[in-house]
């Protein structure tokens, strides 16, 4: 009978412990980002990755970021931005926009992961970065021509100071409507980021009435 009793008010008090994780806080699970940052998804509840290829936490939650954008409503954006605190970062940047260019960023996101964290390899100069490209079914003058290009080296710089203005300090991050920043550590996990976007989301929606 105890068992029984003792089972009947675990499950009861289930979803109360449930609600209770579920309780974000500003300034403990995440932060205002003051001023707020324009968004480069208008109409829409922007959500934004900071990542580097060159990190380890960022290659592993790069699924679970996947199968997050597989659940987006109609009214959420997602956009990835590069971080860049010098080196070989600001390479990397390009290379990620260069992606996005040739409409091969699906193809070349996760093998440019893939190089860094599995292969060991540092993608430390812009010929190391065009190999693989090439061997990735991306021609070499398609690809010269937009690594260099004047609109790749706007966005890249752009990244830059975006991540300046959200006082982004490590990676993976994310930022919900330009205004919110989670990173793991705050938020207490990879997992746990991604719950506190979902909550800061429905904060926007809110806001918006939509």
């Amino acid at each position: 009978m105890f068992k029984r009793a003792a089972l009947l008010l675990t499950l009861m008090m289930a979803p109360l412990l449930a609600c209770a994780q579920e309780n974000w806080e500003e300034g403990k699970h995440y932060t205002l980002i003051e001023p707020a940052i324009r968004t480069a998804t208008p109409g829409k509840i922007e959500v934004a990755e900071f990542f580097w290829y060159g990190c380890g936490h960022c290659y592993t939650f790069e699924p679970m970021i996947g199968q997050w954008k597989k659940t987006m409503a109609d009214d959420v954006g997602f956009r990835g931005i590069p971080a860049q605190w010098g080196g070989s970062m600001e390479l990397h940047a390009k290379a990620y926009y260069t992606a996005e260019a040739l409409g091969v960023g699906e193809t070349m996101h996760p093998m440019i992961f893939q190089a860094m964290n599995v292969d060991r390899k540092r993608l430390a100069s812009e010929a190391e970065i065009a190999d693989l490209f090439v061997a990735n079914g991306v021609s070499a003058d398609d690809f010269n021509k937009a690594f260099s290009s004047f609109g790749i080296n706007s966005q890249v710089r752009q990244a830059a100071s975006t991540a300046r203005g959200a006082k982004v300090s490590g990676t993976p991050s994310m930022m919900v409507a330009g205004k919110y920043l989670i990173s793991a550590r705050t938020a207490g996990s990879n997992a746990n980021m991604l719950k506190v976007v979902d909550y800061l989301v429905e904060k926007e929606r809110a806001v918006s009435g939509s």
